[in-house]
């Protein structure tokens, strides 16, 4: 996720990409099977044939946005872009395989805007929402209105002088944080390597303790880019982090196939038995000499947007790719061990070769090519609230540079159904739920969180 594209290359993507009128199909192989790793730690998974097509993404051929909310629909925190679309589109949709529940058309309400350069977002279990910005503040949005001071501020700790994608990245509230007051970030150090820290809130529940951070883990980083950065408590109460490959074109370092580094890794460790942290008993790898058992699953890129879904467990994340696909992947509850492929392929597609070995490698459920105007997907998060029964369990993603949202469905047997729900005008830099289960995107291009409903 390159956080700082210029202006002018969103511009020329919509330009060129958004307005060809045309209505195209894309076609997807299925995800590998994912079997419960042995206890040598090896993935197991392998990959299903290419020719069997799972997934279908519509793109629309408007480039007209839904409608925003009505006048009083919300309360904002700061008036929100007068330059927002606000007409509704004239959306075409051609015959789309039986999918159950996929949402057909979205609109955007604007909840708050002058949130700097926004990474992420999350929720304490109460009715705030805590938004993360590049620059180190950690924001709080309390009944529509962001309140004066932030929550956190590590500015101080983290330099983005020559960063593309260093600073705060996300923060993730501890389960029990009602009774400990813990939660965690994930940021970029002065001299640009991943630190995943612990802190506390003080006495003011709107307030961190700004003396009470206790570094969990540290990571070197060749490069400023690739950082990765996403952190989320799973179900089963352990913390989940991203790293992406530490950066450069096509991962010279070759980090993403080696499962002796950090990098290029989704990572699960238990932050509550042991100080800094306990490698869980059961990481697919904990008995392999040869991978560091902090591993839950390697071969990624850039993953962004870690999400576990709340009925089922299951992780869903998306990896920004190379030069040409974007993908997401999922992963069943529990089951971890698998190598997503990187730098061997860009989603489902030899990189740097016509022909490659894909034996063991678990490929995405759904892709998408640049020559669509894409370059860097933005994941995602699932429905699970109760008051759009039409969005349960829609998996919401979108592109930062195309502008469009996807909704994406389990067909329940093995496929999945995906839509353009939104034409091209969000810059998407983060999907996520409050405790109600109530969906947002966050906006790069006007700094503004945009809470997501049904159209119409």
């Amino acid at each position: 996720m390159s956080f700082f594209r210029p202006v002018l290359l969103l511009l020329l993507a919509l330009l060129l990409f958004g307005c060809n009128g045309e209505t195209e199909t894309v076609v997807t192989p299925p995800i590998a099977p994912a079997n419960t790793p042995e206890p040598a730690g090896e993935a197991v998974a392998t990959a299903a044939p290419a020719e069997s097509p799972t997934s279908v993404v519509i793109v629309i051929d408007s480039t007209e946005p839904t409608a925003a909310a009505e006048s009083g629909d919300v309360v904002t925190a700061t008036e929100a872009p007068a330059d927002l679309p606000t007409e509704e589109p004239a959306i075409v949709m051609p015959a789309f395989p039986a999918a159950a529940n996929l949402i057909g058309a979205i609109r955007l309400v604007p909840v708050a805007s002058g949130l700097w350069n926004m990474t992420n977002m999350a929720h304490a279990g109460d009715e705030r929402i805590f938004v993360t910005g590049q620059g180190g503040q950690v924001w709080i949005i309390e009944n529509g209105a962001v309140l004066g001071e932030p929550f956190l501020d590590v500015s101080s700790l983290t330099d983005l002088t020559d960063a593309t994608e260093r600073g705060l990245l996300d923060i993730a509230f501890h389960p029990d944080y009602s009774e400990n007051g813990y939660f965690y970030i994930n940021y970029t150090d002065l001299n640009g390597h991943s630190v995943v820290s612990r802190w506390q809130v003080s006495d003011d529940p709107n307030r961190a303790d700004p003396n009470s951070e206790s570094i969990i883990l540290q990571v070197q980083q060749p490069y400023n880019n690739h950082n990765g950065g996403q952190i989320e408590f799973g179900p089963d109460g352990y913390l989940y982090i991203g790293f992406g490959d530490g950066g450069n074109q096509g991962d010279t370092e070759g980090n993403g196939q080696n499962p002796q580094t950090l990098l290029g890794a989704i990572l699960r460790i238990d932050v509550d038995s042991a100080s800094p942290y306990a490698i869980p008993a059961d990481n697919p790898f904990v008995n392999d000499d040869n991978v560091r058992n902090e591993i839950w699953a390697y071969g990624v890129r850039n993953p962004w947007g870690l999400q576990f879904d709340s009925l089922t467990g299951d992780l869903y994340f998306a990896d920004v790719g190379q030069d040409l696909w974007e993908e997401v992947n999922w992963q069943p509850a529990g089951v971890g061990g698998q190598n997503y492929g990187w730098n061997i392929l860009e989603a489902t597609h030899c990189y740097g070769a016509e022909n490659c070995d894909e034996t063991g490698l678990t490929l995405p459920i759904h892709e998408y090519n640049h020559d669509i105007g894409a370059c860097s997907i933005t994941g995602g998060a699932i429905y699970r609230g109760d008051e759009y029964p039409q969005m349960q369990g829609n998996y919401f993603f979108g592109d930062l540079c195309l502008g469009s949202i996807w909704a994406m469905v389990s067909n329940g047997d093995g496929t999945w159904s995906v839509r353009a729900v939104q034409p091209q005008w969000v810059s998407s830099v983060v999907f996520a739920a409050d405790a109600a289960g109530n969906l947002y995107v966050g906006d790069r291009g006007t700094d503004t969180l945009f809470r997501i409903e049904p159209a119409g």
